[in-house]
């Protein structure tokens, strides 16, 4: 199953901080299945195949919006699938480093989400190609820049970056969207799954984000 050409509806709106004012993305609808949670074990956001496909959108979004906030509120949906006992539910916000938000601003950026606007996203053809060969020793260099950064406020996982950072993660999360149907078809019990790494290695804060096909709602 290819994802070109499919589209996301979002609202569009701005969101002002005194003089400062930001444009935030975010779903018409919050995705039916799609659970962020962090736990003992780490980040997991577990997906249905609808969500999977919006996932992929939101981050291609991130990439070439470097203006724009993509927000993904996630906390309140009703499905609750792969969390533990005590793991603490998420919203997630993608972002480009150079809009330089502080997390402490967000719960304000939030509430003011202002006049939003009915908008379709159609990701295009060739979007999100995957990680050319020799992208994970590259990582390790002292001189490569573009890792995707994670942080926890307000009850929300920011992952901020560049646009290559956000392309090359979002690689892995269209192959998972294409990928997986065909292969949970076969073997419905599959763990399909794309670990979308955050931090440099070998700093003490690498960590990754787990996603994770929902067998049971796929």
């Amino acid at each position: 199953m290819r994802i070109a050409g499919r589209q996301w509806r979002t609202l569009v709106g701005t969101a002002r901080l005194g003089p400062t004012a930001y444009r935030v993305i975010r779903p018409e609808r919050p995705p039916a299945h799609a659970v962020l949670h962090e736990d003992r074990a780490g980040r997991q956001l577990s997906v249905d195949r609808a969500a999977s496909v919006e996932l992929a959108i939101a981050w291609w979004l991130a990439a070439r919006s470097p203006r724009s906030l993509v927000w993904l509120p996630l906390r309140t949906g009703a499905v609750d699938c792969g969390s533990s006992p005590g793991a603490r539910r998420l919203d997630l916000v993608l972002l480009h480093h150079s809009l330089g938000l502080r997390v402490s601003e967000w719960k304000r950026v939030r509430s003011r989400f202002a006049e939003p606007k009915a908008h379709k996203v159609t990701l295009p053809a060739g979007a999100l190609p995957a990680p050319e060969a020799g992208f994970a020793e590259m990582q390790f260099h002292r001189e490569f820049r573009d890792h995707l950064a994670a942080t926890i406020a307000a009850d929300t996982l920011f992952v901020v970056g560049s646009r290559i950072a956000f392309e090359r993660a979002g690689g892995h999360l269209r192959e998972l969207a294409e990928e997986a149907p065909a292969m949970l078809a076969k073997k419905p019990e599959a763990h399909c799954c794309a670990e979308i790494g955050m931090g440099r290695y070998g700093s003490g804060t690498y960590a990754e984000l787990h996603v994770e096909c929902c067998n049971r709602h796929w």
